[in-house]
């Protein structure tokens, strides 16, 4: 079973401080009242396991009494399961509550407390499926806090139940519309992987404020958008972070760079990986000068494409990059340009150059080739 968050890590304190004995209806005797109160002071003062056997000893000389035995027995079984929760035993302390709550006549609204509490004791004991069927059950009377609508959905994502810890995450939105980091990175994760990648992205955005250094988080929001299909906002989401100085290195700079690229914003995308090459930020290859012929030509800029892809052939001498020279030169009628790389393309293989080559203009004195008065040219 794959675990997104460690259990250990999934229990909150609020849930593991069992509250103290509640003296209430039925009558307890004066005598009994000052052993149960006697009892919680040494809590107090750390006397955990002579609680712990005092509190047992009692509870199982009380059980099959009157209803005032039966109450003193299930408060006893609460200290118990406290002095065992502070003696790192989770699991014992549950099954005191359990019994505790199982006892005739206990309140329902007592009982629900108790079975509120043994499920943390559940999950910080590592049994996070009966933590979570607990819960549920106390769920089905009690809307709960923010908190413990959190614990649902922590439960149900650990079980990879990513629908159901969904509907626990809205919930828990409701009540804690601007949740922490990590309760804000559960619910992103929740909500990716239930299949709503609008809203998981719309939380992140609204944490990419707070999140100065956190270069996940950027890479996370940017990556989210585009899986949206939304390349200018994945983009403007990493130069954001770019300039802040979270995102920075090669690795960032050259996606950087593809998301301009891919975002509508190719010139800026050429302009940068322009400046990388001439700094030598990043290598000056010819994946990264194909990038760069990409980029002038998404732009359409035609005398820096032009360049940049003569640039490219030259450098890998392949028909195929010539054979690209020249259909681009051919589209934007740089005739001179098309009929050079064109012949180079087929010298070098490419059969379809020739039929390219066959559909350039004859030559004409004063024609411009590519927006430039050329004079005569060859065919």
């Amino acid at each position: 079973m794959k675990t997104l968050i460690p259990p250990r890590l999934l229990c909150l304190s609020a849930w593991l401080l069992l509250a103290s004995p509640a003296l209430a209806a039925p009558t307890l005797s004066a005598a009994r009242i000052d052993d149960l109160q006697g009892l919680e002071q040494r809590l107090e003062q750390s006397a955990f396991a002579a609680v712990r056997e005092r509190a047992l000893g009692q509870a199982e000389r009380l059980a099959g009494g009157n209803a005032s035995d039966r109450w003193a027995r299930a408060l006893y079984l609460q200290l118990a399961a406290s002095a065992e929760a502070r003696l790192d035993d989770p699991l014992a302390a549950a099954g005191h509550l359990a019994t505790a709550r199982g006892v005739a006549g206990v309140d329902p609204d007592q009982a629900d407390r108790w079975l509120r509490q043994e499920a943390g004791l559940r999950l910080r004991g590592e049994q996070p499926a009966r933590a979570q069927a607990l819960l549920s059950e106390w769920f089905r009377r009690h809307d709960g806090t923010a908190e413990d609508r959190w614990l649902m959905a922590r439960l149900l994502a650990d079980e990879d139940d990513w629908d159901g810890a969904a509907r626990w995450v809205n919930r828990a939105l409701e009540a804690d519309g601007d949740p922490g980091a990590a309760r804000a990175r559960l619910a992103a994760s929740v909500l990716q992987r239930a299949g709503d990648d609008s809203q998981a992205l719309a939380l992140i955005e609204r944490r990419l404020e707070r999140a100065d250094g956190d270069a996940d988080t950027w890479r996370r929001a940017a990556a989210l958008a585009q899986r949206l299909g939304d390349a200018g906002r994945a983009a403007a989401i990493w130069e954001a972070g770019w300039r802040r100085g979270v995102l920075s290195g090669r690795d960032d700079l050259h996606q950087r760079i593809r998301l301009h690229l891919a975002g509508d914003t190719p010139a800026r995308a050429a302009e940068l990986l322009s400046a990388a090459l001439e700094a030598q930020t990043l290598p000056d290859d010819l994946a990264n000068r194909r990038l760069l012929a990409r980029a002038w030509q998404a732009a359409r800029d035609h005398e820096q494409a032009l360049a940049a892809w003569r640039s490219v052939a030259e450098r890998s001498g392949e028909g195929a990059d010539w054979m690209r020279l020249g259909e681009l030169a051919h589209g934007w009628g740089a005739w001179e340009i098309a009929g050079e790389a064109l012949r180079k393309a087929r010298d070098s293989g490419e059969q379809e150059a020739e039929a390219w080559l066959s559909s350039l203009p004859e030559p004409a004195s004063g024609r411009q080739e590519g927006g430039v008065e050329t004079g005569d040219s060859a065919g």
